[in-house]
C-alpha cells in the first residue's frame, strides 16, 4: 500500500495582525528605550548632585583651614596649597573620623602628640601599587590648629626638605618630592595636583 502524504499548509497571519503585531513590536521596543534614557539622566543626575555636594563640602573644609594652613605655611617655608590638598585627600574634607574629634587628626600622621594617640586601620601601598590594610597608631590633637601645625614641624625634618618652597620651583615638585616618603601611594603626587587644579588652592600660597 501506498504511503499517502499529508498536505501541510502554511497558513498566513491576516494582515491586520501582522500589522498589529508589528505596531507592539515597536512600541515594545520604543519603551525600552524610553526607560532606558529615564535611567541614564537618573543617573547622571544622581552623580552630578553628588559631586556637587562633594564640592560643597570640600569648598567649606578650605574656607575652614584656609587662613591658618597658609600662615603657617609661609612660616615654614611650604606651599599652602599643598598643605590644603593633603588634608583634603588624608581626612576626606574633614569627614574621616581620624580627622574630627577627639583626634583631628587632619594628615594621617602616624605615632603620638605630647603622649596622645588612636589606632585606627589604614590602607598602605607596597611601592608596587598593590594595597594591603594595617591597624596603626596616629596622632590625636586638641583640635585642627594643632594638627596644621604639627604637620608642618614634621616637614622641616631633612627628609622633607625638597617639599620646601626654597627647595622647588613650584608645587608640583613638592607633591613629587611627598610621593614616597609622606606617602607610600604610588599616585600620591599626581592625586594633589589634581585637588590644587581643582579647587584652585594657589591661591594660598604666599
Amino acid at each position: 500500500m501506498a504511503n499517502k502524504r499529508r498536505a501541510h499548509t502554511n497558513k498566513k497571519l491576516p494582515p491586520a495582525v501582522r500589522n498589529s503585531l508589528a505596531l507592539l513590536l515597536v512600541l515594545g521596543l520604543g519603551m525600552l528605550y524610553l526607560i532606558k534614557t529615564i535611567s541614564d539622566q537618573s543617573s547622571s543626575a544622581q552623580e552630578t548632585q553628588q559631586v556637587s555636594s562633594q564640592n560643597q563640602i570640600t569648598q567649606a573644609f578650605i574656607q575652614e583651614i584656609g587662613s591658618s594652613a597658609a600662615a603657617i605655611a609661609q612660616e615654614h617655608d611650604l606651599y599652602a596649597s599643598v598643605m590644603i590638598a593633603q588634608a583634603i585627600l588624608e581626612s576626606s574634607s574633614g569627614r574621616s573620623g581620624l580627622s574630627q574629634a577627639p583626634s583631628y587628626n587632619l594628615f594621617g600622621i602616624k605615632g603620638d602628640y605630647n603622649g596622645q594617640s588612636v589606632t585606627m586601620q589604614t590602607w598602605e601601598d607596597d611601592g608596587s601599587g598593590n594595597t594591603y590594610t594595617i591597624d596603626a597608631s596616629f596622632r590625636a590633637y586638641a583640635n585642627r590648629s594643632e594638627s596644621l601645625e604639627d604637620y608642618a614641624n614634621l616637614l622641616d625634618r631633612p627628609l622633607y626638605q625638597a617639599v620646601h618652597k626654597s627647595q622647588t620651583n613650584s608645587y608640583q615638585d613638592a607633591t613629587a618630592a611627598l610621593t614616597g616618603t609622606y606617602a607610600t601611594d604610588t599616585s600620591y603626587g599626581s592625586k594633589l595636583n589634581a585637588i590644587i587644579e581643582r579647587y584652585n588652592l594657589t591661591s594660598y600660597d604666599k
